[in-house]
């Protein structure tokens, strides 16, 4: 019996030679491809750019889709006239932001002004497995109202998602940015 235990005791420190050490972090090698930008062709009451390699999907009500093929997510945009229900519209964007609150670690607003150009407006970024990471709507706060929505065709994982939210978060930007009404 106590030989099988030092056989058991040497066998122990003859078999490990090498140090086991952890595998190194592992990242994603994501690349997007360099970003040209063209106007809408769709005619609308409005106006902006649009990323070349996007699909635009004409819809009723002067609504679009800007699909995203290779990311497998789209922008909903939706248009509403200002017809003295401002507070209106208002009131229901914000209400389908705050929607994610339940599965939103946290929600983040920033505001948009250009007084020259006539647009006033909101993006809100949703952080956490929401449905929706980026929302914004804009207007000229006496005729056009739009919202739009970013989606991905997928089961929300935040840290998956996230290079391409932030891929996508730009195009947005570009869109109110170069937001102009007709």
């Amino acid at each position: 019996m106590r030989s099988i235990l030092i056989l058991i005791i040497l066998f122990m420190f003859i078999s490990c030679k090498e140090a086991v050490l952890p595998k190194p972090a592992a990242y994603l090698s994501l690349e997007y491809p360099k970003k040209e930008y063209k106007k809408l062709a769709v005619k609308r009451p409005y106006s902006f750019d649009v990323l070349k390699t996007t699909t635009i999907v004409d819809e009723d009500n002067n609504w679009l889709k800007i699909t995203y093929p290779n990311l497998k997510a789209s922008i909903d945009i939706t248009y509403r006239p200002v017809e003295n229900n401002l507070k209106e519209l208002l009131t229901e964007a914000e209400k389908l932001v705050f929607k994610h609150a339940v599965k939103a670690a946290q929600i983040i607003p920033k505001d948009f002004t250009n007084a020259k150009k006539r647009t006033f407006g909101t993006l809100y970024e949703i952080t956490g497995n929401a449905a929706s990471h980026l929302q914004f709507h804009v207007t000229d706060s006496t005729n056009n109202f739009i919202k739009g929505s970013l989606y991905f065709y997928a089961k929300p994982n935040y840290d998956s998602i996230l290079p391409a939210v932030a891929y996508i978060k730009n195009d947005v930007l570009q869109l109110i940015e170069t937001l102009a009404w007709k």
